[in-house]
């Protein structure tokens, strides 16, 4: 078998195959969650806790330099924890719908379980010639005593 027929036998494998399209779906998912978080969520708390858009809460380390004319000669330093807080809020959102995804699954494969009906006990061979003759001579031991 050559390289070639190797590496198509692994690429088309199920594992693989559901592996690549559940990364393509989770980058997808991740895109509708960021607009979730971004666009649905994050601008009604920035209102409550003040008008604050969390990407932009940042705490300034070191001022910018400028020069006479105004221009920046050094970039500020800046500690960005509102886009931190922002991809917190992201994750957890994620992390939940996945969560979910996963119980919802969990769910309906024990159901599926639950409907299919046991298999029925396999039914006990006859007993031969020999075993039935010792039965006999068991109960006429027991009978003597």
């Amino acid at each position: 078998m050559g390289f070639l027929d190797e590496f198509k036998a692994f690429a088309l494998k199920g594992n693989v195959m559901d592996m690549a399209v559940g990364v393509i779906i989770g980058g997808a998912f991740g895109k509708i969650v960021t607009s979730l978080v971004n666009d649905v969520i994050m601008p009604p708390i920035g209102l409550i806790v003040g008008g604050v858009d969390f990407s932009d809460l940042k705490l300034t380390l070191k001022q910018q330099v400028l020069d006479a004319a105004g221009e920046v000669l050094t970039p500020a330093v800046t500690w960005n924890y509102g886009a931190f807080l922002q991809q917190v809020v992201d994750f957890t959102i994620l992390a939940f719908c996945v969560f979910m995804m996963v119980k919802m699954m969990n769910r309906l494969t024990t159901k599926k379980k639950e409907e299919e009906p046991a298999p029925a006990p396999a039914p006990e061979p006859e007993p031969t010639k020999e075993e039935l003759l010792l039965a006999e001579i068991r109960d006429l031991l027991k009978e003597r005593k």
